[in-house]
């Protein structure tokens, strides 16, 4: 057998020559003390092998020596958590490929039974309550086809556990004859929690407190637990924040070395950070921003230059010249992924050091910045821009509606403030240009109204209002759009990786459903297979003044994509822009400091790699749902809260949603949501058909569709599930047309305009704390 002294440092055997072939032999000797067969070998040995093969076999087969052995059985193990490899019953390694398993995640539904969402696509199997009993919400398992349920879903028998993800729960805790559990927050883990006696901590039943899971659910065996933190009262002020916090599992709390950093971080710009940046602080650059707004991480100015049109200068505060890749401010920043908004709380991406203060562009004080500095022609084309890092002084905090207030002539600015005025005036002029360019581009403009829970001096909530927009609000917002193409375009022109803010067009299937719902109504889209954003403006302009505007406009939001982070560039359809980046915030979106890092290393003649990139887009653009998500579960206690004082009262509203069990109605004045129950609608069968967004009364023919105008009363309000229940008093049907039957059996202002990209939490959540504000 041929061998030759191994390589491995602290090696002091020979390596045989079945461990030798191993293409990535030389890596493993990079990587380790004791290399040891690759991941990609061992798979190849057993696809080879064509068989299940003996654990102890296939190691002697691979020389593994005693001394190696643990460290083998470790690496085939955490092969088997990854769904890799897995044991049978004889103790035989086997290829999940090969025994037609799926590796997949779980999805829980509160009912007890869930799902499995292949890794590798296709469509979800179906786990019966007994298969739920083995796992929780969101662990991975390996499973196989068993069959196919009633409705011809597939249906999943679960093989193999491979990654139990939930370590703590939140949840109530109760205590009865004797037994504690708790049940779970989060509806989709259906099952208790025993949590015994020894473990209860002090809880008190009722109490809401945070489980560690020290014994997961299996066949025959419930999850047991033990509290290991009492948050207290399910009523607490507070409470729902902190719930949703650790539902969602949102980092809160900054680790001891984050604080440590950000501590020994200057309170101010220092001499030596001024070397190699234009200083532009005579230029009267300002902040517009919402009033409650602490941290200000744009400012703006613009100038008209005749018949070329105008300057605009947009200067961002440069987060990456303190957060550094690899420190512990970049690692925090990447698993926060962005600042999630609540209502009276933020959780900061970044310590309040940065996102308050350094990183902040306060009002006359120095500060470093990333700036963007374009020459746009009189028809809103940028013609020319240039990024460079700056220090910048801002000469005034400005906010919205102040701005606005003077451009319209409804008040006017006190002398110091009058000297901003004609740079002022010139942003307005510039943004009714770039609106005339936007309009020609065919970007698409959604209508829709933003709330704000208003909340009195003992924090309880006193009123929910509409964010009222202004065109202040749409000066920045075009500023920003614009300041975002040209950092897509400097980095695609320079062949900088970078992450892209992607967001595709319908699929085929939406589209074709689309097409068939619009000509119910005697509307097409134009475009053929494969319409633009102008064709979907074209449309909206066309049915904007029609009564049922709204339940058109809401199935066409609904068949386009969610917007996400990629380094693959596919282009904004909502905006109409061939490439768009997100570069404006980097104070609170991770993506936007990676943007950042990338514009630098071009004008210093450098490249960035992209490896990583995709991975990272995935993980942002889960952070942004993750927000979203938190923040929802938050706005829907609070407004269920508020609802337990008004049952029995009667409100006017629109159905905004149609399911199989009922219809969702958005009431007019207070802006809150609440369900119609099938057995609420009427004595009749009803039928729901997805494709045409109704429910349809086989006796009666009466049809409830999306759009139509309802009168409801309020007849429950469960904060435990965050549910309001509504009864139907009156009802407008909205539909153009009478439909064949089954043969079987408020006061709020719109003028809201929203990008097409459905936006996540972080955004919306920041949009409402700044006033209404897109970037």
């Amino acid at each position: 057998m041929s061998t030759k002294k191994g390589r491995g440092r602290g090696s002091k055997h020979k390596i045989p020559a079945i461990r030798l072939a191993d293409p990535f032999y030389e890596r493993e000797v990079e990587r380790y003390e004791s290399p040891l067969p690759s991941r990609e070998y061992v798979l190849q040995l057993l696809t080879e092998a064509g068989c299940p093969v003996d654990v102890d076999a296939f190691a002697a087969q691979l020389h593994i020596t005693e001394a190696e052995y643990d460290l083998f059985q470790r690496r085939l193990g955490a092969m088997q958590r990854d769904g890799q490899l897995m044991l049978n019953r004889k103790r035989q390694l086997c290829l999940p490929d090969k025994l037609d398993l799926i590796k997949g995640r779980v999805d829980g539904h509160p009912d007890g039974f869930g799902f499995v969402s292949p890794e590798e696509g296709g469509d979800d199997l179906f786990l019966s309550p007994k298969e739920m009993h083995r796992v929780l919400h969101g662990d991975r398992v390996l499973v196989r086809v068993a069959g196919f349920d009633k409705r011809g879903r597939r249906e999943g028998k679960i093989v193999e556990v491979l990654e139990h993800v939930n370590k703590t729960v939140v949840g109530r805790y109760y205590l009865e004859g004797g037994v504690g559990f708790l049940i779970a927050e989060n509806r989709r883990i259906n099952q208790d929690i025993l949590v015994p006696a020894e473990h209860a901590g002090g809880a008190q039943s009722g109490q809401v407190v945070t489980v560690e899971i020290l014994t997961q659910p299996g066949a025959h065996n419930e999850a047991v637990g033990r509290v290991v933190e009492i948050l207290g009262s399910f009523t607490g002020p507070g409470m729902e924040i902190e719930i949703a916090l650790r539902k969602h599992d949102l980092p809160y709390v900054f680790p001891p070395d984050v604080e440590k950093q950000a501590e020994a971080l200057p309170k101010k710009v220092l001499k030596k950070d001024l070397a190699g940046r234009e200083d532009i602080r005579n230029l009267p650059l300002v902040t517009i921003d919402g009033e409650t707004a602490r941290d200000f991480d744009d400012a703006v100015y613009c100038e008209p230059l005749g018949r070329s049109g105008f300057r605009l200068v947009v200067a961002i505060a440069d987060v990456s010249h303190y957060v550094q890749p690899g420190d512990a401010l970049d690692t925090e920043g990447y698993g926060r992924g962005n600042s999630v908004y609540f209502p009276r709380r933020v959780i900061p991406m970044l310590p309040e050091a940065l996102s308050n203060g350094l990183c902040s562009l306060n009002p006359e004080v120095d500060r470093l910045s990333m700036v963007c500095d374009m020459q746009i022609g009189s028809t809103g084309n940028i013609k020319s821009y240039r990024f460079y890092p700056a220090v910048i002084f801002s000469h005034a905090r400005l906010t919205y509606n102040q701005v606005w207030s003077w451009l319209s002539g409804e008040t006017k600015p006190d002398k110091k403030q009058a000297a901003l005025m004609p740079h002022l005036q010139a942003l307005d002029k510039l943004f009714r240009t770039l609106l005339k360019a936007r309009a020609k581009r065919g970007a698409i403009d959604f209508g829709s109204t933003e709330t704000q829970i208003v909340f009195d001096d003992q924090g309880k909530i006193k009123e929910i209002v509409p964010v009222i927009r202004n065109d202040a609000h749409r000066i920045i917002e075009e500023c920003m759009l614009a300041a975002n193409v040209c950092a897509s375009d400097f980095l695609h022109e320079n062949k900088q990786p970078a992450l892209y803010r992607v967001h595709e067009g319908p699929t085929p299937e939406k589209l074709a459903a689309l097409r068939g719902f619009l000509a119910e109504f005697g509307l097409d889209l134009g475009g053929g297979d494969k319409p633009h954003a102008k064709d979907y403006a074209a449309l909206l302009d066309k049915i904007k003044d029609r009564p049922d505007h709204g339940l058109l406009q809401t199935v066409m939001l609904r068949s386009l994509k969610q917007a996400q982070y990629s380094p693959d560039n596919k282009g904004h359809f909502g905006l109409a822009y061939e490439a768009y980046t997100h570069f404006t915030s980097p104070i609170r979106r991770y993506p936007d400091l990676l943007v950042h890092r990338g514009i630098k290393a071009v004008l210093k003649g450098e490249k960035l790699p992209g490896k990583g990139l995709a991975e990272i887009g995935l993980h942002c653009s889960m952070t942004e749902r993750r927000a979203d998500d938190a923040t929802r579960d938050v706005d829907a206690w609070l407004k269920t809260y508020f609802m337990r004082d008004r049952i029995g009262e009667e409100y006017d509203g629109t159905v905004s949603a149609v399911t199989s069990f009922g219809i969702f109605v958005a009431l007019d004045d207070i802006f809150i949501e609440g369900l119609v129950h099938v057995s609420e609608l009427g004595q009749d069968y009803f039928h729901y058909d997805q494709a045409k967004h109704w429910m349809l009364g086989e006796r009666t023919g009466k049809r409830y569709r999306l759009g139509d105008r309802v009168r409801i009363k309020v007849m429950r309000a469960d904060i435990e599930t965050s549910k309001i229940d509504f009864s139907l008093i009156e009802w407008v049907d909205m539909a153009p047309a009478e439909p064949e039957r089954p043969k079987s059996a408020g006061k709020a202002k719109s003028g809201k305009a929203k990008p097409a990209e459905t936006q996540p939490a972080a955004t919306k959540a920041a949009k409402a704390k700044t006033g209404g504000r897109k970037k």
